[in-house]
Parts: C-alpha cells; sequence; structure tokens
C-alpha cells in the first residue's frame, strides 16, 4: 500500500497581472473537530487540532460513529478516574482515510485493507511479541495503549471516538466491515459484543448447556443473543429491573428472575425454575458481590463462573473454597478481550444482526456539537446505549 501524502496541494492564484497569472503550491493542513472531557461532570469543550504526521505503522481514520459505554459515563460522573484532558469514547466505528509507512495493509481475517474501507477496530494496542500478549492477553501486554482512555499530550492525541479523527496505532487490530450493518450495530462491536465473545470463549461453549446471566445491561443483552445464536439449552437472566427483564425475553432469554426482592433467597427462587438442570455457565456483568457469591452457589459439577462486571471498587467476594473443590468449579476473570474475541464479535454480528432487535438499543439523534446533551440524556435516562453522530 502506498502512503497517502497527508498534505493537499491547491493552487492558489497569487499575481492578478493580466498578461501573465503565476501560481505555486500551498499545503493546506488537515485539522479534526475534537470534543474534550477535562473533569468530572464539567462540560466539554470542543477544540479543533491538526491531525498529526503519522508514525510507522498508523492509520489514519475519519470517525463515523461512537457509542456512549458506561465506562464512559462512570468517567465523566467521577466512578472512575481517568488521566485529563481526554478523548472519551472507545465503541468507534470509521473509514480509513491514511496509511503511514509500515501500517498493516491485510485485516484480521487476512482480507486487504485499503482507503475507504469502513473498519472496527481493538480497544487496545500493545506489543504482541510480549509474555502477556503471548498467551493471549493482548490486553494487558507490555506497551498497552487503549483508546478512549488516554491523556491528550504534544505526542499523544486523536485517540478517541468524540474526535472527527482517531489514529490507529501501531499493533492495534483492525477488521474490515464486509456488510452493511447500520453504524450504531458496528460501533457496539469493539467493546460490548467483542467482551461478550471473550466471556463466552472462557465459558466454554453453550450449546445444550443451562446458561445463568447476571445483570442484562448492555454487555448482559448482547450475551443473551449470542447465547441463543450459541444454542444454549436453557438460557435464566436476572436483573433489579423490570424493563431490563423484558428486553432479554427479546434477545432469546427463556427465564427471568428479578433480583433485588425481599423475601426468600435467590437460590430458594431459582432452583424451582432450572427444573432440575445444573446451572453450567454463569456469566456476571453486574459486578455486585453478593449476586457473584449467588450465582456461583447454584453452579453444577465442572460449572465455569465467568465474572466481568466488578471493574470498580467494592467489598471482596466469599468463596466456599471446600465448594469449588469438590465440584470441579472454574472461576475466570474477565477485562476487555483479545483479538480473536474481536473477530468472533465482528463474525457474530455480520450473521445475526437482524435476528435480534440491536438498534433498538441505541438511542441515535446527537451529533458531535451535541456531546454535552448526549452525557446528560445517556445519564439521566438509562439507556443501553447513546450515540453520537460524528
Amino acid at each position: 500500500m502506498v502512503t497517502v501524502d497527508r498534505w493537499i496541494l491547491q493552487f492558489s492564484i497569487t499575481s492578478i497581472d493580466p498578461a501573465m497569472k503565476t501560481s505555486k503550491l500551498e499545503p493546506t493542513v488537515k485539522t479534526s473537530k475534537v470534543a474534550i472531557f477535562h473533569a468530572k461532570n464539567q462540560p466539554f469543550t470542543m477544540d479543533e487540532v491538526e491531525v498529526p504526521e503519522l508514525r510507522d505503522g498508523e492509520i489514519l481514520v475519519r470517525n463515523e460513529y461512537t457509542t456512549l459505554c458506561r465506562s464512559d459515563l462512570n468517567t465523566f460522573t467521577g466512578k472512575r478516574t481517568e488521566k485529563t484532558p481526554t478523548i472519551l469514547g472507545h465503541e468507534i466505528v470509521g473509514r480509513i482515510e491514511e496509511f503511514g509507512f509500515g501500517a498493516r495493509t491485510t485485516d484480521c481475517r487476512g482480507g486487504a485493507l485499503q482507503v475507504g474501507d469502513r473498519v472496527t477496530w481493538g480497544i487496545y494496542a500493545s506489543n504482541p511479541n510480549s509474555p502477556l500478549s503471548r498467551i493471549g492477553i493482548p490486553q494487558k501486554g507490555d506497551g498497552l495503549f487503549k483508546y478512549g482512555h488516554e491523556e491528550i499530550r504534544e505526542d499523544n492525541h486523536l485517540h478517541g471516538g468524540l474526535s472527527e479523527y482517531c489514529i490507529l496505532r501501531k499493533f492495534t487490530p483492525v477488521i474490515k466491515i464486509e456488510k452493511p450493518l447500520p453504524l450504531p450495530v458496528i460501533a457496539l462491536i469493539n467493546c460490548s459484543v467483542a467482551t461478550v465473545a471473550g466471556a463466552l470463549r472462557l465459558a466454554g461453549s453453550v450449546e445444550d448447556r443451562t446458561v445463568l446471566l447476571t445483570g442484562v445491561g448492555m454487555l448482559g443483552i448482547i450475551a443473551c443473543a449470542m447465547c441463543r445464536a450459541g444454542k444454549a439449552r436453557k438460557i435464566i437472566a436476572l436483573d433489579i429491573d423490570d424493563e431490563r427483564l423484558e428486553t432479554a425475553r427479546r434477545f432469546g432469554v427463556d427465564v427471568t428472575l428479578k433480583m433485588g426482592e425481599e423475601g426468600s433467597s435467590l437460590m430458594e427462587r431459582l432452583v424451582p425454575m432450572m427444573e432440575g438442570e445444573p446451572i453450567q455457565a454463569a456469566l456476571d456483568f453486574s459486578g455486585v458481590p453478593e449476586t457473584m457469591e449467588s450465582s456461583l452457589s447454584l453452579l453444577g459439577i465442572g460449572g465455569t463462573a465467568v465474572w466481568v462486571g466488578a471493574t470498580f471498587p467494592q467489598r471482596s467476594v466469599h468463596i466456599n473454597a471446600e465448594k469449588v473443590v469438590r465440584n470441579l468449579h472454574t472461576i475466570r476473570g474477565l477485562h476487555n478481550y483479545n483479538e480473536e474475541d474481536l473477530v468472533t464479535a465482528v463474525a457474530f454480528m455480520e450473521k445475526h444482526y437482524t435476528n435480534f432487535p440491536f438498534e433498538g438499543l441505541v438511542h441515535d439523534t446527537f451529533d458531535l456539537d451535541s456531546v454535552n446533551e448526549s452525557f446528560k440524556y445517556a445519564i439521566e435516562s438509562g439507556a443501553y446505549r447513546v450515540g453520537v453522530r460524528i
């Protein structure tokens, strides 16, 4: 792939001599509008910055759409802390505009990458030869870079979704979207869908198994659909919200149970619904210690629990070690995902996006100029996702 020159040459008339008109070449600098986050609960400020010259291995993407992940909202409200100033937004989709020297020209599936291709990419970039990367955990590898989570510096800019452009760093997993999926659906892939794909990879095949999903926010709802597509025998969903449980049924769940109600314990209420079938995979997206403890107690022999939601400070989880040992339980933790999971996520959406009402999960009315309104709505409404058109 030939590197595209970042300088666009324009001819301009510099003399009005009727006998002779001369012209000279003037470089036009490419700029990007950026919404900058400074501090919790403070308005974003808009800036326009120069798009820097691409470094070795980098790809310039023009962002098309970004959805606001729960971690974006938690950063905005101060529930979690990021270095500031920063550009939030990591659930992004865009089109390739330029290749830096030495940039990859094939995607993670082996397809050719070209200028104009619509792509999604991993939330991270890291050294693929680091010890953690080599054992399948590149999201924790050496030199880790995370989109939507980096501090703006003179030498480090355009790394989030709430910007006209994003620079994909070297070693970023990139996948071309082969089918004409709606932008709100594509944007979900590189966080929500890929993370659930990772959770199911750790849980093992769900085909003909009973699966328990605790917490059916965005990731939990995606898990409902992926378990149904994976031919699970029975899918049980738990949440504290009636509307979310109703949504879960539209995404393939067989049994729903509202949590947090007074009276009998979770086990006493859930066991009759299991109809004698042990839970073989329990995926937790709630991050609530009591819920993780209860779901672990419901696992059958050889069952696996995958904990995804506990990404914020909380009390320790109490585990009965004897029961874990005697019942051969496996407990896995997952934070983000790897390249295999991203590939799985794209393939899932390309195959199944028409089988479930994914577009209805995204409130799609905002653009980059209304970013402050989009965060306000996302926090107050409790919508699964709010989309921002770039």
